[in-house]
């Protein structure tokens, strides 16, 4: 049991710190488009299609508190728009503006150089099947959540 134990706290670890190399990576890729991490990821998030902040949430992984306050921002900023939300009348869809569209590919450049960098470091075919793994792994966390108890304590322990 101690084995599994180490093997979780190892993973949590190991992607913590991923977490915060890939932020300090999309903070220098952004910065010289104008955009911070955060704004890149949420005005990401919206380039192919308006989605609300929940939606927004859901997809990065983050609060909803987050997003709306980000989400704001740009707005502030014209980097995106708020848009009508035929589904639901509160909840406004998130939307780039054209503006906001150009900061994004102003990152494109150093963002294919640090990709092809990272290539040729790893290989594609590692990259590939890390990418995988960790697709598979998130995809087993969300079952386990979903099928979790609301109180994983042994029945022994339980009030």
């Amino acid at each position: 049991m101690r084995d599994e134990q180490d093997l979780l706290s190892g993973l949590a670890l190991g992607v913590f710190r991923l977490n915060g190399q890939f932020l300090d990576v999309a903070e220098n890729l952004a910065r010289p488009a104008g955009l911070t991490a955060a704004w890149w990821q949420v005005l990401g998030a919206v380039l192919t299609q308006p989605l609300s902040v929940s939606d927004i949430a859901r997809e990065m992984g983050i609060t909803r508190q987050s997003v709306q306050r980000i989400a704001d921002l740009l707005v502030a900023r014209g980097l995106a728009e708020y848009r009508p939300n035929p589904a639901h009348r509160r909840a406004k869809l998130v939307a780039p503006t054209p503006e906001g569209r150009q900061a994004v590919s102003g990152i494109d450049p150093a963002h294919a150089a640090f990709a092809h960098r990272l290539t040729q470091a790893l290989g594609r075919d590692e990259l590939t099947d890390t990418l995988a793994a960790l697709r598979r792994l998130s995809t087993v966390l969300d079952q386990l959540a979903d099928d979790a108890p609301t109180d994983d304590r042994p029945a022994g322990q339980r009030r």
